[in-house]
């Protein structure tokens, strides 16, 4: 991958605040509208309807049909969704086997944080590092059998973690409950070493499971479904939002 550096529009400021253990200063929540579960003939048109509904983030789910058993998108779609909306943050996790081949692809094409299974590499300290001289934000994903032991020494490299609550490859399943244990010993970690990154959670979100989600310690939630059912956008983000919100103000 050539070492050609980009400075993503959005990849920081108020669009990506980062974590802090600080009394009041928790990262504020984020609902990241999965787009696997948009309709795909209305894909501008669903982007615009997430932006006025006040959703700054966007998960982009690439798959190659070889790490998980299904093939989505390349980076010329991408680049005609990010030039039609331009000022989203473009949350783009990377299911494929060879990631850093198209890294640099995807941050052209306007990604503004790049995801990376932890599984798919070999040198992971330094793709992470490459990955950031590009002027994107990144981060590392563990499915549901990988332990967080494996990402532990890289916590210190990345600006998120992203925890698969369910198997990656297809949207419209349910969250499995033990991965919040993840979520848990990760937003532990960051706080006992005072450390930056977000955790995120992708996989069976919605309005019952997205408390016990930010319960765990989980500041981003992706939702496809949860979003997109039945075309009302906004108001299914309102939803999940007031419903974690809830959970934030527990004592």
């Amino acid at each position: 991958m050539a070492r050609t550096t980009k400075v993503n529009r959005v990849s920081g400021g108020s669009i990506f605040e980062p974590f802090s253990a600080e009394a009041g200063k928790r990262a504020p929540l984020v609902i990241a509208p999965s787009l696997l579960s948009s309709d795909f003939a209305h894909i501008t048109a669903e982007l615009a309807r997430c932006r006025r509904a006040r959703a700054k983030w966007i998960h982009v789910d690439v798959m190659d049909g070889h790490f998980v058993p299904n093939l989505t998108l390349g980076p010329p779609i991408l680049a005609k969704w990010t030039a039609a909306e331009p000022d989203l943050f473009y949350d783009t996790h990377l299911m494929i086997e060879n990631p850093m081949e198209l890294a640099e692809a995807f941050v052209k094409a306007g990604s503004s944080l790049l995801t990376l299974h932890i599984e798919t590499l070999s040198r992971p300290r330094r793709d992470l590092r490459a990955i950031k001289k590009l002027g994107v934000k990144v981060g590392v994903t563990i499915k549901p059998r990988t332990p967080v032991s494996d990402i532990l020494p890289l916590l210190d490299e990345i600006d998120m973690v992203l925890v698969m609550t369910v198997e990656p490859g297809f949207g419209g399943q349910e969250l499995i409950p033990g991965m919040l244990n993840k979520v848990r010993e990760l937003d532990l970690a960051r706080r006992r070493r005072g450390l930056p990154f977000r955790l995120e959670v992708d996989g069976g979100i919605n309005a019952q499971t997205a408390p016990l989600a930010v319960a765990a310690g989980a500041d981003v939630l992706v939702a496809g479904n949860a979003v997109f059912s039945g075309g009302q956008i906004a108001e299914n983000i309102k939803k999940l939002r007031d419903a974690s919100e809830k959970a934030l103000s527990l004592p």
